[in-house]
């Protein structure tokens, strides 16, 4: 039975490896999130949860950063609808399956699945293991008047799970001190999972995956729209 009440950071975890996967905020999108009200909406039931507080317990804001620094077992990122979302290991290599099929992303570029931007950001990400959201920036050479472009092509490349965030780092002044607000850090999906997760992904057939996650979309939420399904499922 997954949990409907989330009154701390330990039933939101365990709530989530029951789910497998959630939308990031608290919009479901018609398929399901854990945290099922926004931070401009009161609670549907009593809980001491409150967003952007800033309390690492019941600050749904601050679990996006929490899961990634504490657990090896659950990503967060652009995963759903171009929208944040998490998802845990076990159902990495069937939405791989699907999303990825095996393909390289040179395969995708070559066949015009894959932006020449992303490309490039890919490329930066991939010379470097992790880089910081500023530092790619600074690295890929796009500038202020590159901003829609960036962050289109940084979506693009979460949602066909060829990137994903996996922390976050402060800028440093050239004295080395720390400053401003911390910066997301983001790495390849094969450096955040390894490589198990690939060689089951290369296992599965799509349309057998497909089944699989439309099988527990239903689950947590029968009423789910089959054409949203999908392209929650497909990105």
């Amino acid at each position: 039975m997954i949990h409907e009440q989330i009154r701390s950071y330990s039933d939101f975890v365990e709530t989530l490896l029951e789910a497998g996967f959630s939308m990031g905020g608290g919009n479901s999108e018609g398929i399901y999130s854990v945290i099922n009200w926004g931070w401009n909406q009161s609670p549907t039931y009593d809980t001491p949860v409150s967003w952007h507080t800033g309390n690492w317990d019941t600050d749904p804001w601050e679990w996006r950063i929490r899961v990634l620094e504490e657990h090896d077992d659950i990503a967060y990122a652009k995963l759903f609808f171009k929208k944040s979302g998490f998802i845990v290991r076990e159902w990495i290599p069937l939405f791989l399956a699907v999303r990825r099929s095996g393909r390289t992303l040179e395969e995708d570029y070559m066949d015009g699945l894959i932006s020449n931007p992303a490309k490039r950001i890919y490329e930066l990400v991939l010379e470097h293991h992790t880089l910081p959201l500023h530092t790619i920036k600074e690295l890929a050479g796009f500038g202020k008047e590159d901003k829609s472009i960036f962050d289109r092509a940084l979506v693009e490349l979460q949602m066909k799970m060829y990137l994903t965030m996996c922390g976050r780092k402060q800028k440093r002044s050239l004295k080395g001190e720390e400053y401003g607000w911390s910066s997301t850090v983001f790495c390849t999906t094969e450096h955040f999972w390894g490589t198990e997760v690939f060689d089951k992904a290369a296992e599965i057939n799509k349309d057998e995956a497909i089944e699989q996650i439309t099988k527990q979309i239903l689950l947590l939420n029968p009423m789910a729209d089959s054409k949203k399904i999908m392209k929650f499922i497909k990105g």
